[in-house]
């Protein structure tokens, strides 16, 4: 673990109305640069201490005492912190060898924390991260810690949408014609992203938000041509879309927006010849600045203790084996 420093300095001239600017309402910038740097940002007043690994202590810094002096011409908000952390290029110096400050997300159910590393880890990733992608076999929370982030970006208001997104893709059953309008067409597979979002908000608010288009539950082919601002995307069951299709929703993402993308590589249903967009994804983005990945393991599971030793006799039996036409 990097050892933590402690920066202190006071930001000057003395202005009650800049710094009131720079905090925002209930010190929200603020926590919005803490999440991203990963530091800590004290103050009283106008004398602040930041705490955190050297680098990014002194690069937190840098950018507090620039954002003040901006303050005097410039409103912000959420969005305007976005761009100037984005400007200042603070992926390349955040230290990501710090202890994960724990994130904890209150929902109508009580608090959610990760539960175990990986967990912990994954939550924290999706606060400081833009793009994010959770890999792993079912059961190890990556939906539901995917929801319930987007739905406390949502609470307050760094969000203006939450945009919850499928591929419609048959699970090896061909269904045929299914009866009704669209809506009533596509919901059958959008029905865990309804059932996360019942368990964590009640039925009834999600009904009003869907109404409101606050809430928005679309299959992936919708999401072509858009530019996503000021929302939370999730992308669940990854492993179901194509090359094409990945690319098109990670280029959909615009400003002070946040992207979650989860996935199981042993569960896809495309055509034996089709690569999985979500493969593809993990071998070009590994090494991009800004994109995190978490990756879960049977250990991680939380559903019924069966079900983790289920997986692990898949994935030996796996190992034991060569598929024919596997990737």
């Amino acid at each position: 673990m990097t050892a933590t420093t402690h920066r202190d300095f006071t930001l000057a001239p003395i202005d009650n109305e800049r710094l009131a600017n720079l905090a925002g309402p209930f010190d929200e910038h603020l926590r919005q640069i803490e999440l991203k740097l990963g530091v800590e940002i004290a103050n009283r007043g106008h004398v602040f201490r930041i705490s955190g690994p050297g680098k990014t202590s002194a690069e937190a810094e840098k950018l507090l005492k620039a954002l003040y002096a901006e303050a005097t011409d410039t409103v912000f908000d959420s969005h305007g912190i976005h761009l100037r952390l984005n400007q200042a290029n603070v992926d390349q110096v955040v230290d990501h060898a710090y202890e994960a400050q724990e994130v904890s997300i209150k929902v109508k159910r009580g608090t959610v924390r990760g539960r175990g590393a990986n967990q912990s880890k994954y939550l924290h990733q999706i606060a400081t991260h833009d793009i994010n992608l959770g890999i792993g076999p079912a059961g190890t929370g990556k939906t539901f810690l995917a929801v319930a982030m987007a739905i406390e970006a949502l609470n307050e208001s760094r969000v203006q949408r939450l945009i919850l997104v499928r591929p419609a893709v048959e699970a090896g059953e061909k269904l045929g014609f299914l009866p009704g309008d669209l809506t009533q067409k596509v919901d059958p597979y959008l029905r865990p992203l309804y059932d996360a979002l019942y368990e964590m908000m009640g039925v009834e608010k999600v009904a009003k938000l869907l109404e409101r288009n606050v809430i928005e539950i679309a299959p992936l082919a919708y999401m072509r041509g858009r530019t996503l601002n000021d929302a939370f995307v999730i992308l669940d069951e990854a492993q179901n879309t194509t090359i094409e299709q990945m690319k098109m929703f990670l280029t959909r993402l615009g400003f002070g927006s946040t992207a979650v993308v989860t996935g199981d590589l042993t569960q896809t249903d495309l055509p034996k010849h089709i690569k999985s967009g979500l493969r593809d994804a993990i071998e070009v983005l590994r090494d991009v600045e800004g994109v995190s990945f978490t990756f879960f393991e049977a250990r991680d599971v939380v559903r019924h203790p069966l079900v983790a030793r289920i997986v692990n006799a898949y994935d030996r039996r796996d190992l034991q084996q060569v598929k024919p036409g596997a990737e």
